[in-house]
């Protein structure tokens, strides 16, 4: 599994992937691979790493575990694959940032150019079985994104985390805030959104003024 990783990314976690938890996680993620149908694709689990460089990190997104339906999940937290009907919880996110661009109108819900721009959009666990919501937590996979965690926010400065609902906020509780901004809502779903704790957070905005104050180009969202 840790084969898909690219050499950047595999250099900079290599203790963490010679940590004895990852070799069980390993085993654990193939055998339920072989036996049920899981998401995102098994090649793309690490495509939250793979397509967004560790040099270029600007701002990492936290999110909880991939979407179950079938075929949504692409390795990025929120995002989905393209021809996929856009979950509620992105379809407020765009309506957020809508808030401050009027003319913005995304065509799909995938988010890979956002990655390619340095937006690190990691889930706390990578892997979920089909139709079956969190069924992978526990498994080791929060202790591996914990680690990435601690390492941007350690060797990396002047990164924006974005921390959505609480499961986020107790995640990101170790971000070094000295070096870093840290955004904090609620969560995106309607649940949340819909009772005044994620709209009108500008979050997107807020981003993107830190970033242009520490001579960084902004995210064309």
């Amino acid at each position: 599994m840790d084969k898909t990783i690219t050499k950047v990314w595999g250099d900079i976690l290599k203790n963490e992937l010679e940590k004895p938890y990852f070799k069980e996680l390993k085993k654990e993620v193939y055998s339920k691979y072989n036996e049920n149908i899981c998401y995102p694709k098994y090649n793309d689990i690490f495509n939250a790493l793979n397509l967004c460089d560790f040099s270029q990190i600007k701002i990492v997104i936290i999110g909880q575990d991939p979407y179950h339906g079938e075929m949504q999940a692409n390795g990025l937290c929120f995002s989905v694959n393209k021809g996929v009907t856009i979950p509620r919880s992105l379809t407020n996110i765009f309506k957020e940032i809508k808030n401050n661009n009027p003319g913005y109108d995304p065509k799909n819900g995938c988010l890979e150019h956002w990655a390619k721009q340095g937006v690190l959009m990691l889930n706390s666990v990578l892997t979920v079985e089909k139709g079956k919501a969190n069924s992978h937590k526990n498994i080791g996979w929060e202790t591996f994104t914990s680690s990435i965690i601690d390492i941007v926010s350690e060797q990396k400065k002047n990164v924006v985390f974005m921390l959505w609902g609480g499961y986020a906020h107790k995640k990101g509780k170790q971000i070094n805030i000295e070096n870093n901004l840290i955004l904090k809502s609620g969560h995106p779903s309607p649940l949340s959104a819909n009772r005044g704790f994620w709209f009108g957070n500008n979050h997107f905005e807020k981003a993107n003024e830190y970033l242009v104050s520490k001579n960084k180009s902004v995210v064309k969202w």
